[in-house]
C-alpha cells in the first residue's frame, strides 16, 4: 500500500473515530456564553453567540411601563423566584425584540452568568422539548426568545408551544422562561379564527382551542405607534449616544422628514434615519 493511500485510510478512520466520540457534556457548553442560538437540525444544539446585536436599555424611549414591568419580572426569574412568561405584542418596529434584549443584557451585567438568553426560531418550535431536556438541571437560568411568534391555518406547532408552557406532564423547568413578540395579540390572524368559527362544528369551543395559546402568557405588553415627541426623543437619544453633531432644529426636521417618507414612526424608523444620517456625516456607530 502506497503512502497516499495509507494516509486516506488513517483519515477516514479517524473521521469515524471522530463521529463515533461522545459529544461535549452539555453543562459545559452552557458556560460558554451568555446568549445561544438554538439549532433543531442533527438532534439538537446550541450556538454560543459572543455578540449579541442589541441597543442599551437607556435608550428605548415611549415604552416605559412595559420596560419597567418586563424588568422587574426579568430580575425576579434570575433571583429564582417565580416569574411569568411574556408576551410582547404590537406594531412592528416598536421595540419589542429590542427590549427583550435590552432587558437580558441589563439583568446579566447585574448578576454575571446567572442567566443566558436562548433564541429559537418559529419553525424549531416543535424541538422545544429537546432543547428543555438540555436545559433542564443546569444551574443556570435561561431566556428562551421568540421573535415574529405567530401562527398560520395549517400551523399545528402551537401545540407544542402550549404544552411546554403550561400543562404538559413534565411542565417547563423551573430555569426557564419563555419570551415571545409578535404582531398579534392572540398569535394568529383574525380570518383564522373567524373561519375557525364559521366551519367549527362547536364554534366557540374551536376559537377557544386557537385563541388558548396566548392565555398560556402571564404577561401581556402591549406596544403602539409612537407620537411625533417620543419619536424625536429616540432619534435624539441616538443621535446624542453616537456623537451625531447636527443642530437640534435641523434634526428634528430630517427626522421628520424621513418618518414621512416611510409613513410611520417608530423607534425601527428612528434607528434606520439615524444609519443614514451617521453614514451622510462619516460617522461610525459602534
Amino acid at each position: 500500500m502506497s503512502d497516499s493511500e495509507t494516509n486516506a485510510l488513517l483519515k477516514i478512520i479517524a473521521e469515524a473515530l471522530q463521529r463515533l466520540a461522545p459529544p461535549a457534556p452539555v453543562a459545559a457548553a452552557l458556560k460558554g456564553a451568555d446568549a445561544f442560538l438554538w439549532h433543531a437540525q442533527g438532534g439538537g444544539w446550541l450556538e454560543p453567540v459572543p455578540q449579541v446585536n442589541r441597543v442599551d436599555l437607556a435608550l428605548l424611549h415611549g415604552i416605559d411601563q412595559a420596560r419597567d414591568i418586563l424588568l422587574a419580572n426579568t430580575r425576579r426569574f434570575a433571583m429564582g423566584l417565580p416569574a411569568n412568561n411574556a408576551l410582547l405584542w404590537g406594531a412592528r418596529g416598536t421595540g419589542k425584540s429590542s427590549l427583550v434584549k435590552a432587558v437580558h443584557a441589563t439583568i446579566a451585567a447585574e448578576v454575571p452568568g446567572k442567566l443566558a438568553l436562548v433564541e429559537i426560531h418559529r419553525e424549531d418550535l416543535a424541538s422545544l422539548p429537546a432543547l428543555l431536556q438540555k436545559l433542564r438541571g443546569s444551574e443556570r437560568r435561561f431566556l428562551l426568545f421568540c421573535d415574529d411568534l405567530s401562527f398560520d391555518q395549517a400551523d399545528t406547532s402551537y401545540k407544542s408551544l402550549k404544552a411546554v408552557l403550561e400543562g404538559g406532564i413534565e411542565g417547563r423547568p423551573a430555569n426557564v422562561l419563555f419570551y415571545a413578540t409578535s404582531n398579534r395579540r392572540h398569535l394568529m390572524p383574525r380570518d383564522m379564527i373567524e373561519n375557525e368559527r364559521s366551519t367549527a362544528i362547536n364554534p366557540s369551543e374551536a376559537v377557544e382551542e386557537k385563541v388558548s395559546l396566548s392565555d398560556r402568557f402571564g404577561l401581556w405588553l402591549g406596544f403602539h405607534n409612537c407620537d411625533q415627541d417620543t419619536y424625536f426623543a429616540i432619534v435624539e437619544g441616538y443621535a446624542r449616544r453616537f456623537g451625531l453633531s447636527l443642530p437640534n432644529e435641523q434634526l428634528r426636521a430630517q427626522a421628520n422628514e424621513w418618518s414621512v417618507t416611510r409613513g410611520a414612526r417608530s423607534g425601527r424608523v428612528a434607528w434606520q434615519f439615524i444609519q443614514d444620517l451617521a453614514g451622510r456625516l462619516g460617522k461610525r456607530l459602534d
